[in-house]
């Protein structure tokens, strides 16, 4: 097994609940979502927010990290996606100190501009998903052995991962979570390996 970080960068609604949920299985410390110092010390396996937005950043950060990209086929995430961008719309977009400011960074820096039109056009989150993959494409050029790209619905995806983080299972494959539009999946896993991504409900000063 590997020890390095391991960074999910995969955007929202690829099934980022899904490989957290198998590395906690595997034997990794894992964070969906990191708003502490604390909490990016703790856990091995950091996933979503900030890390889709900031991987390079923490590539420098913690050098010889590995890092696993999440694919999705566009005709089920854009649904999927628009759902979550519609629900959390009031929040990103809110500067009152009233929500998570990483949150809001985050999210208005990858899906920019954040409008109401925006969301509702395929076109313009494709161009979004589009350009996070080119992103990773590029930066990775010549470091294949640091990235792993996989769509959890390809059959062999489950054992690339074990292969890429040298480890070993009984389960068949991932298990499947936050189906149908639902993305409170984490806040119900109970595991010894699960790292919070806050202390107590509070984020770090940012």
């Amino acid at each position: 097994m590997i020890t390095q970080k391991i960074f999910i960068i995969g955007l929202p609604r690829t099934a980022t609940t899904s490989v957290c949920a198998a590395m906690l299985d595997l034997g990794f410390t894992t964070a969906h979502t990191a708003y502490t110092k604390q909490t990016m010390i703790n856990a091995q396996v950091i996933a979503d927010t900030p890390i889709f937005c900031d991987y390079q950043a923490l590539d420098l950060t913690y050098p010889g990290s590995k890092f696993i990209n999440l694919s999705r086929d566009l005709s089920t995430w854009l649904p999927s996606i628009r759902q979550l961008l519609e629900r959390m719309f009031v929040n990103l977009q809110r500067d009152d100190g009233g929500s998570n400011p990483t949150l809001r960074r985050c999210y208005n820096d990858v899906f920019s501009p954040l409008t109401r039109e925006n969301i509702a056009s395929d076109q313009f989150l494709t161009d979004c998903y589009n350009r996070h993959q080119q992103a990773i494409t590029k930066y990775f050029a010549n470091r294949a052995h640091d990235l792993l790209t996989i769509d959890i619905t390809d059959p062999d995806s489950f054992n690339q991962l074990l292969s890429f983080v040298d480890a070993t299972s009984t389960n068949a494959g991932f298990s499947h979570m936050n189906i149908g539009g639902k993305v409170t999946a984490w806040k119900k896993v109970k595991h010894p390996l699960k790292i919070e991504s806050t202390n107590r409900g509070k984020i770090d000063p940012v």
